[in-house]
């Protein structure tokens, strides 16, 4: 397994992240825990959760499958680089989302008993809110750092002027701000190319993509329809006939190349520009392995290049639509 740095941070982590969104909710317990000591054993020590994850009334479920696989010991928690999240939903009485003060200290202690840890290593605002005041944000943040209970500090879902505004803020206060950006980020959605990749470069915020297949469209969807495999349904089905004539052209290069397509999704995300490290979310140990794989995969220029023609990305702003 290749390690980086995340964003301008000392902290080393491995170039592929487990997500642990099916944890519960598609994967049980045992298995969970399976696919932890699994990744650990092949060199990943970067594992990427929130608090919402379980979902409805489960919701904070995946993070207690976490902490239950801690406390087997025998250094689950010391080689783990744990990242978690707050700002979703965890209630019904006022105060119980988003990055209010009070939300993101009740949340924290939360997410430390779920997880049975003393600390996260990146605590993550899931989403923007533009309803709290960036001062309020970081003050709150500051205290979690001084009591020890978070070490470094990143975002999700944030526009390019989130990130400038966060830092901007954070370094009026003397702060660290920012480390990390969690993003959708994948061969069909390149979005982030316009202005998110940039800001993050600009302000060394290590780019961590989300849903880096797509939902598994890129994931030989169409070879896995024709073997009747895999039937789409509802938003997935839909999105399968938008861009079905794009994702057979891109499984025909990969079955040309002779590699698997979730590998190739992969690993031209590793080729990006300010890309840390792609979140997996494997529901079985094979899916893992197959992840494993893509780091192992180079992809060439002229190969590069036909994918470009394949997804075309985005130039950045404002140079891509001005002059």
């Amino acid at each position: 397994m290749d390690f980086t740095h995340l964003g301008r941070s000392g902290l080393s982590v491995s170039r592929i992240c487990l997500g642990t969104m099916n944890f519960g909710p598609v994967t049980d317990e045992d298995d969970s825990h399976s696919i932890m000591d699994q990744a650990h054993d092949n060199g990943i020590n970067f594992f990427d959760t929130a608090n919402v994850y379980g979902w409805g009334e489960n919701r904070g479920r995946t993070e207690e499958i976490l902490g239950t696989w801690f406390a087997k010991g025998d250094g689950r928690r010391e080689r783990t680089v744990l990242a978690t999240k707050v700002y979703g939903d965890m209630g019904d009485w006022p105060n119980q989302a988003k990055l209010s003060a009070l939300n993101i200290r009740q949340a924290c202690d939360a997410s430390l008993r779920r997880l049975q840890t003393d600390h996260i290593d990146l605590y993550q605002m899931h989403h923007v809110d533009r309803a709290t005041p960036w001062d309020e944000i970081w003050q709150a943040m500051e205290v979690l750092v001084a009591q020890g209970k978070v070490l470094y500090v990143g975002s999700s879902n944030f526009a390019g002027w989130d990130i400038a505004h966060a830092q901007g803020t954070a370094a009026a206060r003397h702060f660290t701000g920012l480390v990390s950006e969690q993003s959708i980020y994948n061969l069909l959605v390149r979005d982030i190319e316009r202005e998110v990749v940039p800001a993050a470069q600009h302000f060394g915020v290590g780019i961590i993509p989300w849903s880096p297949l797509q939902g598994g469209l890129l994931g030989g969807v169409v070879r896995k329809e024709r073997e009747g495999h895999r039937r789409l349904s509802g938003r997935a089905a839909d999105s399968l006939e938008t861009h079905r004539e794009q994702i057979e052209r891109y499984e025909d290069l990969c079955s040309e190349i002779g590699e698997e397509p979730a590998e190739v999704g992969l690993a031209w995300l590793l080729t990006r520009p300010g890309v840390t490290a792609p979140i997996v979310g494997p529901r079985t140990s094979a899916q893992l392995e197959s992840a494993l794989a893509a780091q192992k995969l180079t992809l060439d220029d002229p190969l590069l290049e036909r994918l470009d023609d394949i997804f075309p990305g985005y130039r950045p702003a404002p140079e891509g639509y001005a002059w």
